[in-house]
């Protein structure tokens, strides 16, 4: 069987998250934009995206091999 390398699924997992991600700026500078006022929606929106953000950190973490210097 030809199962997908561990690397694979990071990297798959990464571009989901950083399109989330890009996906969340758009729709917050449309609020701003459209001056909607909304503070919880937009520190709601905001917060998921530095969660996404932190997410996206640690996986790219786990791609870099352990060097010991």
């Amino acid at each position: 069987m030809n199962e997908p390398s561990p690397r694979h699924e990071i990297e798959k997992r990464l571009a989901a998250l950083r399109a989330a991600h890009r996906a969340l700026d758009s729709r917050i500078a449309q609020l701003l934009r459209d001056g909607f006022a909304d503070q919880v929606e937009l520190q709601r929106l905001k917060k998921q995206k530095l969660a996404l953000k932190d997410r996206i950190s640690a996986l790219e973490r786990l791609r870099l091999p352990d060097i010991i210097a």
